[in-house]
């Protein structure tokens, strides 16, 4: 049975904030997380995308800064690091709905802001600092950041941490928080040697929290791959795609460049879309998503900027217009979608050199990809298995008498 929040020792204020947001009961990485983080050890929590995650470290983190008030204000005395703005905005957000019933003030610094709003945040007392690794380590060598309070340390999807190059910035802040008590990491995979490695590094003998979804979770995002001649014909199935499955979309593709390209495609085409990449300034970013949830029938075309942290409600289809080289940025990408116990379609197109991407993510699933046609878009080509290493033949030796 699944247990009430007061069982896992949360005070009334808190829980007053999560039953007025209709979360009535604990989902399953927050009842193994909080008691756990409660109890003052570090953590190396392993939690796929759409679970619970944020609030599981949001919820033990105020529970300590209330249990341990400080006696005069003051920085932060909890940090969070996240890989993307996007992310940070969302975790801050969420930390920003207890503000008003606990008085803890969070303050969010990312890259795209201008140096000087965030030097007035700073300078003002606060209670938690939610930040992208970058900025933060900028504004640290400027001397306009204090890290010598931080007492809790929590790192957010570290496995996309690593992945863009941030682990000695990562380590560089957590030498300047030098009366650091605990630590949390989480990360959705430890397939990669580089996150238990990180973890050795910067935890002490962590507790290992592996979360695997309810039952009730999988199979709620319906897989499903189209086979594609040409770049061509890869765009009539999007064309296709869109007009079965109207609402939100988003569509990734790898590169900036490949996003304005399709962008105009489509536009051309007659179909309204927004653009999303790495390089917007953060204030962008933000208009955009506003406009992709005002409108019920919208369309995103992104980079994998977006694959983390985007928080976007009912989204209807994920297409992967390109498939990702590693198989966990693809689960990040489809897990847009299918959110908050609604289901999704994610769809791939794939093109013949794109077998073995293909394969590889079935192999990291353990999925079985549904294949579909169209009939009037059906491939002529035959796809290629993927190829196997040949064994060497056997060379007969000399017999000998």
């Amino acid at each position: 049975m699944t247990p009430d929040w007061e069982e896992l020792e949360l005070d009334e204020e808190l829980i007053q904030v999560l039953l007025g947001a209709e979360l009535n009961k604990p989902a399953k990485v927050q009842q193994a997380v909080i008691p756990a983080a409660l109890d003052g050890q570090d953590l190396l929590v392993t939690s796929p995308t759409g679970t619970g995650k944020t609030l599981s470290f949001l919820l033990p983190a105020l529970q300590h800064l209330r249990d341990f008030p400080r006696r005069q204000p003051g920085p932060a005395r909890v940090l969070i690091l996240a890989p993307t703005r996007e992310l940070a905005q969302q975790i801050a957000e969420q930390a920003d709905a207890f503000e008003e019933t606990t008085g803890l003030r969070t303050v969010l610094i990312t890259g795209g802001v201008n140096y000087g709003s965030q030097h007035e945040q700073l300078e003002k007392s606060h209670d938690i600092l939610v930040s992208t690794p970058g900025r933060l380590v900028d504004l640290l060598g400027a001397a306009r950041v204090e890290l010598e309070l931080i007492e809790w340390l929590i790192i957010d999807e570290a496995d996309r941490m690593l992945d863009m190059g941030f682990a000695s910035t990562v380590k560089q802040i957590a030498a300047a928080a030098r009366n650091l008590q605990q630590s949390l990491l989480f990360s959705a995979t430890l397939d990669s040697v580089g996150v238990r490695r990180f973890s050795a590094e910067l935890q002490k003998e962590p507790q290992h929290i592996l979360i695997e979804p309810p039952k009730r979770e999988k199979g709620k995002i319906l897989q499903r791959w189209y086979q594609a001649d040409t770049a061509q014909h890869k765009f009539q199935l999007l064309l296709r795609l869109l007009q079965d499955h109207p609402g939100r979309r988003v569509i990734f593709v790898r590169t900036r460049d490949k996003v304005d390209e399709l962008a105009g495609r489509l536009q051309q085409a007659g179909v309204l879309n927004l653009t999303l990449r790495g390089d917007m300034p953060q204030s962008d970013r933000q208009k955009i998503i506003a406009r992709m949830e005002k409108f019920d029938n919208s369309t995103l075309i992104a980079t994998d900027v977006a694959a983390r942290g985007l928080d976007i409600e009912d989204i209807e289809l994920v297409v992967n217009y390109d498939l990702p080289k590693q198989a966990d940025v693809y689960l990040h990408r489809i897990g847009r979608t299918g959110r908050a116990g609604k289901s999704g379609i994610a769809v791939a197109l794939v093109e013949a050199h794109d077998a073995e991407l293909l394969r590889r993510i079935e192999r990291y699933q353990k999925v079985k990809m549904e294949r579909r046609v169209y009939d009037e878009l059906r491939p002529q080509y035959k796809f290629p298995d993927v190829v196997k290493r040949k064994k060497k033949p056997k060379t007969k030796g000399k017999k000998t008498k």
